[in-house]
């Protein structure tokens, strides 16, 4: 007999937000990367504890923190994933560094910058 832990399989990204004046800045990373170093090249990807690691997510807290976000950051295959999926990235700005993806989402709205 297995046993599935579904909230690991639907909560399994880490979020982390942080707010300055009026400007919100949100990571996001797959749980499985959290700590690891990727490189490739002169490229160097360190996918830090203290910045990434929040509070642990599914795809819809995500998408909608990065809808909502002024500049996100974002890394793995699931949460590049989902980001392409909704919208939220072109596929062809993602970067991959050891074949893992990173996005950076940066918005300008008026009045915030």
């Amino acid at each position: 007999m297995y046993i599935i832990d579904v909230a690991r399989i639907y909560l399994s990204m880490y979020l982390k937000t942080y707010n300055w004046d009026k400007i919100t800045v949100v990571a996001v990373c797959d749980e499985d990367i959290v700590g690891k170093v990727f490189r490739e090249g002169k490229l160097r990807l360190y996918v830090d504890e203290r910045f990434y690691k929040g509070h642990t997510v599914g795809r819809e807290q995500m998408l909608h923190s990065i809808a909502s976000a002024d500049i996100s950051n974002i890394t793995g295959k699931k949460s590049v994933t989902y980001a392409i999926e909704a919208g939220e990235v072109d596929k062809e700005c993602v970067l991959y560094i050891e074949g893992v993806p990173h996005a950076q989402i940066i918005k300008i709205r008026s009045g915030v910058l």
